[in-house]
């Protein structure tokens, strides 16, 4: 496993999620969209194998961000709640939320599935700590990148 590296402004170290990646499935998909991303031949880790169900989301942030694992979510707070903004950024987490989180199972599964391309484009193009969103068609907005949000979010295609 090679971890693409790169530095900031300040010299800190900046490191890539490695491929292929591992996509670590958020407590608040649940287990039938890490099976059908399994189905779709993503590699998963999920919430329920590493954490406790309370666990705090800085606390699994920080681990994802320490494995090079890149967080699928439908959590919008781990986008808009500051202390978590923050915990993504220290963490430098790669993180992709759904933009609408009222999808039934498959319906989260299809929107990954076909998200999965631009989400990849997005780990090669931008540097972490980064956060975007996946529509339900798939489509993908990058709204943070290198630890910084943009001015104008970027759709990827």
């Amino acid at each position: 496993m090679i971890l693409s590296r790169s530095r900031t402004r300040s010299g800190a170290r900046r490191v890539k999620p490695p491929e292929p990646y591992t996509w670590f499935i958020d407590r608040s998909l649940g287990r039938k969209i890490a099976t059908g991303l399994r189905d779709a031949q993503f590699q998963v880790e999920e919430h329920s194998s590493h954490f406790a169900d309370d666990a705090p989301d800085i606390e699994w942030l920080s681990e994802a961000g320490r494995r090079g694992w890149v967080v699928l979510t439908k959590d919008k707070s781990v986008r808009r709640n500051a202390l978590e903004f923050e915990a993504i950024r220290f963490a430098n987490v790669a993180c992709f939320s759904l933009g609408h989180g009222n999808l039934r199972a498959e319906q989260m599964v299809r929107a990954f599935v076909v998200a999965r391309r631009r989400m990849e484009r997005v780990l090669r193009r931008f540097e972490p700590p980064l956060t975007a969103t996946v529509t339900a068609i798939g489509s993908v907005r990058v709204l943070m990148a290198a630890g910084q949000l943009l001015p104008h979010p970027r759709d990827v295609k």
